[in-house]
């Protein structure tokens, strides 16, 4: 209960925790690097001392020790180059290159220069060569360990968002099937109860035409029945006639909406057959419709055509209503997302998931402008097309 009521304020104190030990690592880090950077130059002006010895024995034919030998010999890591008052080069810890690739030991002087300031090695107040000496191949990996350490941890952060994300969106997912198949049980009652009372009136001879649109809507209530009572399971797909589909969901709707809205459809002649489970098709066309008079406040022309091409039908749903700013394209299929002042922002969430997951398609937005309309788009793959008049 304390979690619960202090949730986003522990939080905040772990990811402040957590952003304090990952500071401190790195600082750590970065001052074990410095310390180490400056156990080289140690060495390195040993080194240079060293030479510095050689130089002096040779010069005075004496002998040199064993000391300073010993300190010339001891650098099998570091790579340094010295340069001479008249510009020749001795390496070391190269590796293999050639003597006479001055370009390359060049770029190597100039690489060199900026990771450590170069040593002279000065004898009888003269500067006699140039050492120039880069980090050693573990100081290099120890200057680039804290970004594989960051990269590491933003990893391990991406990971445990996907996790945390993933059940979220299960969670969610396991809660809108729960409603939906309980709002279809509880549809169910009065359901049979209209069913029932048709009959009754179907005996009291009431007008047929009546009837006859009480029935209509009987069974658009059984169909949308079934349709919340496929939410949660795989529904089945079979080869149906898309065309015959939309035209249905299309003539319903325009039956049921108000007179100042102005359809028109534009369809090919021929039938286009598609895998689909025509109960979840209609339902995503009447969302688009619904949205779509929704968006124009119930004014406007809605126009919905038909496009197939040689591997697949585009259906496309356009209005002339307020329009949708782009960043907006992708959010409106985002559960709990709406542009209107009541709604769950579920609609085209199930619409997404009907057309991408359960019927390996496309929705989007193909086009919207704000206060000139947009037009939503869906792309079936088509099974086989027959040349049939619809």
């Amino acid at each position: 209960m304390l979690f619960t009521k202090h949730k986003n304020l522990i939080r905040w104190i772990f990811i402040g925790f957590s952003f304090v030990i990952v500071s401190l690592i790195l600082w750590n880090t970065y001052m074990f690097f410095q310390s180490f950077k400056a156990e080289e130059r140690i060495k390195m002006e040993n080194w240079s001392a060293a030479q510095r010895d050689l130089i002096k024995s040779t010069n005075l034919d004496g002998d040199i020790g064993e000391l300073p030998l010993q300190i010339l010999q001891s650098n099998t890591t570091t790579p340094m180059i010295m340069v001479d008052l008249d510009g020749n080069i001795e390496h070391n810890n190269l590796g293999k290159i050639k003597d006479k690739d001055s370009t390359y030991i060049k770029d190597l002087i100039l690489d060199f220069e900026k990771e450590n300031n170069p040593i002279e090695i000065i004898y009888d107040g003269r500067v006699l060569n140039t050492l120039y000496y880069g980090n050693s191949p573990l100081l290099n990996k120890l200057k680039y360990y804290p970004i594989a350490f960051v990269l590491i941890l933003v990893l391990f952060a991406s990971l445990v968002y996907v996790f945390y994300r993933s059940t979220k969106i299960a969670t969610q997912n396991k809660l809108w099937s729960g409603m939906a198949k309980e709002t279809a049980h509880q549809i169910g009652t009065p359901l049979s109860s209209l069913i029932g009372w048709t009959e009754i009136l179907k005996i009291e001879d009431v007008n047929p035409d009546y009837i006859k649109e009480i029935e209509i809507d009987i069974s658009r209530l059984e169909t949308i029945t079934e349709r919340f009572s496929k939410i949660g399971s795989v529904p089945t797909l079979e080869q149906a006639n898309v065309v015959k589909e939309t035209i249905d969901a299309y003539d319903y709707l325009k039956s049921r909406s108000s007179k100042l809205v102005d359809f028109s459809i534009d369809i090919p002649n021929t039938a286009i057959l598609v895998q689909l489970n025509t109960q979840l098709y209609s339902w995503t066309i009447e969302n688009l419709v619904k949205n779509a008079i929704d968006a124009m406040k119930g004014r406007g022309k809605l126009s919905v055509v038909i496009t197939p091409s040689e591997h697949d039908v585009k259906i496309s749903i356009s209005d002339t209503g307020k329009g949708l700013s782009k960043n907006q394209f992708n959010r409106i299929f985002e559960p709990g997302f709406t542009t209107k002042k009541r709604g769950w922002g579920l609609g085209l969430s199930l619409a997404r998931r009907i057309i991408e997951d359960f019927h390996d398609g496309k929705i989007k937005v193909s086009h919207s402008e704000i206060g000139k309309g947009t037009t939503m788009q869906i792309t079936l793959k088509i099974d086989k097309q027959l040349t049939q008049t619809t």
